[in-house]
């Protein structure tokens, strides 16, 4: 029996690919490098510094740890920067009223997400306090496919991981809540994931919450 909904940040609750897309793109452009929405795409739901090795694997220069670090830094005060313009407009529709159907059949729900910037981004949204859990890029040490962030989330909601059902816009998502034993629901760029137990191309043109929640 279902008790708990965890939801991922990026892409489910809030679309910042365009934000990502442009912090990237700006930062390739320092290092003379070629960044394309292709290459974008293949950074969908990993870590700040996976994303970063998908444009260092162009360039024929060796780059040390703490040129990384520095490089991941720099991407990320550009991303910061923008995100400056994010406000309640840009949450996804469909992606609260989904939540709030959910709590009305008694289940809790959570952030799952591998971005050190939610706090942030929650706050510029207006749901600091909407969610019942977070769990996020601060408090994990593997970025998904490993489960770890959902294991937390998880244990936060005071739920066991059998017990949740994850929603993602990522493979890497989607593979992250299966080792973790929940059942998932893929969106957006993941919706045809045939390893999902449910798919659906968005959260606001369809009744899914009406499947997973009954």
């Amino acid at each position: 029996m279902l008790k708990g909904v965890i939801f991922d940040l990026d892409g489910v609750i809030v679309s910042t690919d365009e934000y990502h897309y442009r912090a990237w793109k700006e930062l390739a452009r320092f290092l003379n490098l070629p960044f394309s929405r292709e290459d974008n795409s293949r950074q969908r739901g990993v870590s700040r510094m996976e994303s970063l090795e998908v444009i260092l694997e162009k360039s024929d220069y060796s780059y040390s740890y703490e040129d990384k670090e520095w490089l991941a830094s720099r991407k990320n005060s550009i991303y910061r920067s923008l995100l400056e313009e994010l406000g309640p407009e840009e949450i996804l529709p469909g992606a609260l009223e989904f939540a709030e159907a959910a709590r009305e059949k008694g289940l809790k729900i959570a952030i799952g997400s591998s971005s050190r910037n939610t706090p942030f981004i929650l706050r510029k949204i207006g749901l600091e306090n909407f969610f019942d859990a977070v769990a996020d890029g601060n408090d994990i040490t593997r970025s998904k496919p490993d489960p770890e962030v959902f294991l937390i989330a998880a244990e936060r909601l005071e739920i066991e991981p059998g017990q949740c059902i994850v929603i993602e816009d990522a493979d890497a998502g989607i593979d992250a809540a299966l080792s973790a034993g929940m059942q998932t629901l893929a969106v957006g760029a993941a919706h045809r994931n045939t390893k999902a137990h449910f798919r659906a191309e968005d959260l606001e043109s369809t009744n899914i919450a009406n499947v997973i929640c009954k």
